[in-house]
């Protein structure tokens, strides 16, 4: 009998992170489920047909949410891939310092204390996958949120550098950075919205890319158009047309 998957998901209350756990315990999956809202996070475990575990974490109290998957992995007796999906895009046109706080909190030091749980956690396993949802935004700073692009960018240089670390010292951990265009969930609101997919949708072409051990995956394929475009364009019509 072949050992069931194990996956910790932050961010599992709702959208990418909700369907993502339904996707891997719909597979044999063990999962676990990181957020802040318990309530939802029950509701899902209800629904989930695998043995699942809850956790409640607020990511911009990082001390405690380090403490929260700590235990979670011990309870689970240890996990096999964790997917960082809690981010926070706050709009800031009146460039209030408290919302670029707690996009820093959540995106930066949140992000950094779960990926640093992960790694110890994989470096005593000896082996490991951490994925990382950045977004197509940090490809390039961008005007409507300066702060939002800047924490999607250090999400995936983090990644990389990590990934090209565990590349040199030969370890079985593999490191995906998840890169989403617009996916319908909360946070994506606005009129300017184009090639917009559901999250299920976002997360089954995820599920694939974890599966395949990518290093590093468009959501979906298409915004990898986009993504070249807004690197290699010239400054001038960057602003004159992002």
């Amino acid at each position: 009998m072949s050992i069931p998957l194990k996956v910790i998901i932050i961010g599992a209350s709702s959208g990418i992170g909700r369907a993502l756990a339904t996707i891997y315990s719909r597979r044999g999956c063990e999962v676990g489920l990181v957020a802040r809202r318990v309530a939802l996070l029950n509701a899902l475990q209800e629904e989930l047909p695998t043995k699942s575990f809850i956790r409640e974490a607020d990511l911009t109290e990082p001390e405690k949410a380090i403490a929260q998957v700590k235990s979670l992995i011990e309870e689970m007796q240890g996990v096999d891939i964790v997917i960082i999906n809690s981010g926070i895009y706050l709009n800031n046109p009146e460039i209030d310092w408290k919302k670029d706080k707690k996009t820093i909190d959540v995106n930066v030091t949140g992000f950094s204390a779960i990926a640093h749980v992960a790694l110890r956690h994989f470096f005593q396993m000896g082996r490991g996958h951490l994925v990382g949802i950045s977004s197509v935004s940090g490809i390039r700073g961008e005007g409507y949120s300066p702060l939002y692009s800047a924490s999607k960018a250090f999400i995936s240089n983090y990644l990389e550098g990590v990934r090209h670390r565990m590349a040199q010292e030969k370890r079985a951990i593999f490191v995906t950075d998840i890169l989403p265009g617009w996916v319908d969930t909360d946070m994506a609101k606005g009129e300017n919205t184009f090639w917009m997919v559901s999250a299920e949708e976002a997360a089954t072409d995820i599920y694939f890319a974890i599966d395949k051990k990518r290093s590093h995956a468009y959501i979906t394929k298409r915004w990898c158009l986009y993504a070249w475009l807004v690197k290699y364009a010239p400054k001038w019509f960057y602003d004159m047309f992002f």
